[in-house]
């Protein structure tokens, strides 16, 4: 088996690229391309965070992150739905032991996982029967498996729950036409009377918590990661790697576009170099924020104590604000290129569309997130079923 630093160098520049290259035909196929999905398939990344003893990487929680950045500096919508596809690696491992045995059988492990609870699971012997429909599935067009969000249990003992199933019990709709992050194929998916046995369900409580059956079955900080902070940060970084790239394409346009009735490169605008400097200003303190923010739970978790909800309050905020201001130095970018910025062919207007569509997430909503964090740092009390 090789090193998780093997695998999340796997990652590489040429991989990246490859997804620059794909993702005009990523966004027209709206799911992500054949030779992408065997490039994935080939660099193992996937199994970064799965458990050892279930051949994975399970590498620390943290090293999920940079590669998912770096693979937006090739395609936000691309890196959007492979980070998704090696999270719900890590949160199948928080399930039963029996679950994770039925569903690591499967390799690569490609699951979407639409949380909202917009299912219902009522009793039936050995598990429930579940009905329901959800939305924002990424990455169901290739999917093997499934985890869905769902009420259970009897009418007056309700509990939300993550139910898995395998991808062949489920219906797609295809509602998935939008004019960003197009290739994550998010479309909806239809569940009509599905038994699901009781070892597939997992109370999301305990998964918010850190201390799901997973938790106790694997003896790694991994697996006690609070999932609002790991789901938060993750998805947070196509927004980070998307800025990048605009910083990036900016700084290489400033040399050769030249001023419309002025004849002067952009280059010698002072306005121009002013407005690359505070891009690049801006994105070093948001990689300082996500640095100390994992580094703060990755601190507790190595003490042996959970992570407490201000904490968990606090890396939600420090997501959405990655991305409040990843999508401040976008638009602040391509206000400053022109109206060529806006041609299909420039990456510009695509990094722009994806990360508008990306900081619609309900986990990134700013005065949301702001609020529960300032709530929970002087103690107040929160709804019992906010994310965090």
């Amino acid at each position: 088996m090789t090193s998780s630093t093997s695998v999340a160098s796997s990652i590489t520049d040429e991989f990246v690229a490859r997804l620059a290259d794909r993702a005009r035909e990523a966004e027209e196929l709206r799911q992500l391309p054949h030779a992408t999905l065997t490039d994935l398939a080939e660099s193992g990344f996937t199994d970064l965070l799965v458990p050892a003893r279930y051949g994975g990487e399970q590498a620390d929680f943290g090293a999920i992150l940079d590669p998912v950045r770096r693979m937006a500096h090739g395609c936000a919508s691309s890196a959007w739905t492979i980070g998704f596809y090696a999270l719900h690696n890590w949160m199948l491992a928080l399930f039963d032991e029996q679950a994770q045995a039925e569903a690591y059988a499967t390799r690569p492990f490609l699951a979407p996982a639409p949380l909202a609870p917009t299912g219902r699971g009522v009793p039936a012997d050995g598990g429930v029967r579940l009905t329901g429909r959800w939305s924002w599935a990424t990455g169901v067009m290739n999917a093997n498996w499934i985890m869905v969000g769902a009420l259970c249990g009897p009418d007056d003992a309700i509990y939300p729950a993550l139910a898995l199933l395998p991808a062949s019990e489920i219906r797609v709709e295809d509602v998935w036409h939008t004019d960003g992050m197009r290739a994550t194929g998010s479309n909806d998916v239809v569940i009509t009377d599905v038994f699901v046995p009781e070892h597939r369900l997992v109370r999301v409580v305990d998964i918010y918590s850190g201390t799901a059956p997973g938790a106790k079955i694997h003896h790694a900080a991994t697996y006690r990661w609070p999932m609002v902070p790991a789901l938060a940060l993750l998805a947070a970084m196509p927004a980070l790697g998307s800025a990048e790239r605009a910083t990036d394409v900016y700084a290489e346009r400033l040399a050769e576009r030249v001023i419309a009735y002025e004849g002067v490169k952009q280059k010698d605008k002072p306005a121009a170099q002013a407005h690359l400097g505070e891009a690049r200003v801006r994105l070093r303190a948001l990689r300082g924020l996500l640095a100390d923010t994992v580094g703060q739970i990755e601190g507790i978790l190595a003490t042996g104590d959970p992570v407490s909800r201000d904490v968990r309050g606090q890396a939600r905020l420090a997501a959405a604000h990655i991305v409040h201001e990843s999508k401040a130095v976008i638009a602040l970018l391509l206000a400053s290129s022109g109206a060529s910025a806006h041609f299909l062919a420039n990456p510009l207007q695509r990094i722009s569309r994806d990360v508008g569509v990306l900081s619609g997430h309900v986990i990134f909503d700013y005065d949301t997130s702001r609020e529960l964090a300032g709530a929970l740092s002087v103690g107040m009390k929160i709804s019992p079923i906010a994310m965090v």
